[in-house]
């Protein structure tokens, strides 16, 4: 049987003390910030449809403030996705949940001189976004559309264009006024 000797009685507090800061504890993240989500509806697409995924998931890898997601049956979307013969428009946004919508029109036209569909669809996004377009522009600058000519792939948005997208969801006082322009993106 062992002794409880004042020194042995403060060696085993001090083991206790020195465990309990070894001893990892339960930590709880900081809550990330919300995020807007916006649902898309590609049910009416067409052959398009995994140009438009690819689209939003490039902005999806771009962006902190919102998130593109695709409808699922039933579900409202924000932006509904329609292919269409003429050229790629799209109805400008922020779209926004429960408020302003975006349509946008996947055109067959841009397709059959060359453009590429993932580039059309990310581009077509950014408009629902609140992206106007940028043009002339460099291949770079995914808003410049068209005016990257018809050898341009890039699908992903520029260092400006991601900060005006999470710009436009910061915060719902952040929203621009509405506008239901439709952008045509012909040469």
């Amino acid at each position: 049987m062992a002794h409880r000797t004042p020194a042995r009685m403060l060696t085993c507090a001090a083991t206790l003390a020195l465990s309990a800061v070894v001893v990892p504890t339960a930590y709880a993240a900081p809550h990330p910030l919300a995020q807007t989500v916006l649902h898309y509806d590609d049910s009416q697409a067409a052959e398009f449809r995994s140009a438009v995924v690819a689209g939003a998931n490039s902005w999806n890898a771009s962006l902190q403030n919102v998130r593109l997601v695709e409808a699922t049956t039933g579900q409202t979307a924000e932006i509904k996705i329609v292919a269409y013969d003429g050229w790629p428009e799209t109805t400008l946004g922020p779209a926004r949940p429960g408020g302003r919508h975006s349509t946008v029109y996947f055109g067959r036209e841009a397709v059959n001189e060359g453009y590429n569909t993932i580039r059309i669809a990310a581009h077509e996004l950014g408009h629902s976004l609140g992206l106007p377009d940028n043009k002339p522009g460099p291949c770079s600058s995914l808003m410049s559309g068209s005016t990257g000519g018809v050898s341009c792939t890039n699908a992903t948005p520029n260092a400006a264009e991601r900060a005006a997208a999470d710009a436009n969801y910061a915060s719902p006082a952040a929203v621009p006024p509405a506008s239901l322009a439709l952008i045509v993106d012909a040469p």
